[in-house]
């Protein structure tokens, strides 16, 4: 289903967070789960993969990761703002020390000239520690592509934030 190369990343994040006792969680909403089923691909992800929540709707963001209906108001669903509470709340609803949030635009439609098709906003949040933000702007890919670029990208981040979480006790 994944290219060799992707699970072979995911494969080895989740070896780097068995090796270091890190559990991680994702809040997915223009991936619909992708980065989830990505690293559940990996025989053994269990081990690491405590949960992951697909928050397609507003509303879903607010009842399963608590977002302020405020920020979604003031900021919109594509924002850093909603990224950053997505994540935050994905840390606080599951046992998990790491977590990563998407949120964008895939389109084809939905776009506009301030927030085009191809913006996606990335959150990681580890536990103890300020979360990170990332803005990428894929430009106008097809919606496949922007999904898997949006997968790669958050592979990254919680890459990052497993190599900067210190062992567990």
């Amino acid at each position: 289903m994944f290219d060799p190369a992707l699970i072979d990343r995911a494969a080895a994040l989740l070896a780097l967070c068995r090796e270091r006792g890190l559990k991680l969680a994702t809040a997915e909403s223009c991936t619909g789960g992708l980065v989830a089923g990505l690293l559940t691909e990996i025989p053994g992800s269990s081990a690491v993969v405590e949960r992951g929540f697909v928050v397609y709707s507003n509303l879903a963001k607010q009842e399963l990761l608590g977002v302020p209906e405020a920020t979604l108001m003031q900021w919109g669903a594509v924002s850093a703002e909603t990224a950053r509470a997505m994540a935050e709340g994905a840390l606080a609803r599951s046992a998990a020390d790491l977590a990563v949030a998407i949120t964008g635009i895939a389109g084809p439609d939905g776009g506009t000239a301030e927030k085009p098709v191809g913006l996606v906003h990335f959150c990681s949040a580890r536990r103890g520690a300020p979360a990170h933000w990332v803005e990428r702007r894929f430009g106008p890919l097809s919606r496949g592509a922007i999904r898997l670029a949006a997968v790669e990208t958050a592979l990254d981040m919680l890459e990052a934030a497993a190599r900067q979480a210190g062992a567990r006790p």
